[in-house]
């Protein structure tokens, strides 16, 4: 059991402590507050009540403790994040060992660049079902640049996580390659070579899967895409791999409304294991001033794509990120610049904001002026996400019947994302990585 509390002026983790008779140590350990800092208006905490904890006792090892509780060491370091890398526990301190959680599963997509910090990664993997592997980049002929990722890929096994090879003609800033791409939709022979070298790339770093990111994917585009596909996912399944598809909505834009483009993706999600639904973000956005994910327009775009497929053949992505606009927003000319979640509460602390809640996309903002050198104020808004919207995109995930869930990305750790899922829900796992 979890509760989401929102701070309101004047209140302190140790007032916040007392309302729920929880520690206050523990909320700061949890959370990953920082003790100098305060708090923010507006800003959420997680409270977590769990349903077995076990006081650490001289001599006890981590190992000796899942055996005698009969859980995994994986639940064991889901539970208690702090502990991955660490190289010892010691005696008096409190240790969860379960949650209550039964019941409800989901499975998780981390995204992840080859290059992902190492301590990050073994914090992060407990809660992953796959890990989808981010730099594999497609170039003319169809020809596969590829990434050092040996160590990541045997990292996650280690771990019981399923490791998926994407492959886009994405750079690592997200610029698309839309000659390559159109180069190989339109010609058979390279579309059988770009598939001949993703299965030697499987077999080599021994992959669980790919997951093929189709950016460009459009009603104009949607015939070429199609005939890839089943050739891409009859290749792939023949020799044993799972094929995923990374499918990112066409959003179009006004000076009054956000729209997406509809597309009729009933013959890709048949030939594929599994879908999911992410509109990539990057350092810089040049929509307009928005919420980063809103629960109504994902409920307008489930709305249209679930009569195409089977629900548990989705996968909703959440981004971790926030944008801070400039205003006024001018199109074509105005962009965004992108804060980590935790830097979007630092900034709000800094400028003195109080976070609002838009109730409509379940997600939170504030707005802020910004004094430039010569001296002329200029207005910011914020948008972003907490621990509210992603319950709230969970939820949805669950009523709706999806897969799960994927976090664009994981490259940076957000205690109260995992805080959220892992106490409220089952994390599957592949059966031939553990």
């Amino acid at each position: 059991m979890m509760i989401i509390h929102v701070v309101q002026k004047d209140e302190t983790v140790n007032s916040i402590a007392g309302l729920y008779g929880v520690s206050a140590d523990r909320i700061m350990l949890e959370n990953e507050l920082i003790p100098r800092n305060s708090l923010v208006s507006g800003q959420t905490i997680v409270i977590t009540f769990p349903e077995q904890t076990y006081v650490v006792q001289e001599g006890d090892t981590l190992l000796g403790i899942a055996n005698s509780y009969d859980v995994s060491l994986l639940q064991i370091l889901r539970n208690n994040p702090y502990l991955s890398n660490r190289e010892y526990i010691f005696p008096g301190e409190t240790l969860v060992i379960s949650y209550n959680n039964k019941g409800r599963k989901i499975a998780i997509i981390g995204y992840a660049n080859y290059f992902i910090n190492d301590r990050i990664l073994k914090k992060t993997l407990p809660y992953l079902t796959y890990i989808s592997i981010f730099g594999y980049r497609v170039i003319e002929g169809s020809e596969i640049v590829e990434i050092e990722d040996s160590k990541l890929i045997q990292t996650a096994k280690d771990y019981g996580v399923a490791p998926l090879m994407i492959l886009s003609t994405l750079s690592t800033v997200g610029q698309e390659n839309i000659e390559t791409a159109y180069n190989i939709l339109n010609n058979e022979y390279l579309m059988d070579r770009l598939i001949d070298n993703i299965l030697v790339i499987l077999e080599k770093k021994e992959y669980y899967g790919v997951n093929v990111t189709y950016q460009l994917l459009s009603n104009a585009t949607l015939s070429a895409y199609e005939k890839f596909n089943t050739r891409a996912y009859n290749r792939v399944k023949k020799e044993g791999y799972a094929f995923f598809v990374t499918i990112s909505p066409n959003v179009e834009f006004t000076a009054d409304r956000i729209f997406f483009e509809r597309v009729n993706y009933t013959k890709v999600l048949q030939d594929t294991d599994g879908a999911i639904i992410l509109n990539y973000s990057w350092a810089t956005s040049m929509g307009p001033p928005a919420p980063v994910a809103s629960i109504s327009r994902i409920n307008e775009f489930l709305d249209y794509l679930l009569p195409q497929t089977q629900p548990d053949k989705l996968t909703l992505g959440i981004s971790q990120i926030a944008y801070d606009w400039e205003l006024p927003y001018i199109i074509g000319i105005s962009k965004a610049n992108s804060l980590t979640l935790d830097g979007a509460v630092a900034l709000a602390r800094q400028v003195g904001a109080i976070i609002q809640f838009d109730e409509v996309s379940q997600t939170p903002y504030y707005k802020y002026y910004y004094e430039s050198a010569i001296g002329l104020a200029r207005e910011h808004v914020v948008w972003f996400i907490d621990a509210r919207s992603i319950d709230a995109i969970l939820i949805l995930i669950i009523e709706r019947g999806l897969n799960g869930s994927c976090i664009w990305n994981i490259m940076n750790y957000n205690p109260q994302m995992w805080l959220v899922i892992n106490t409220q829900y089952e994390i599957e796992r592949i059966p031939q990585i553990l």
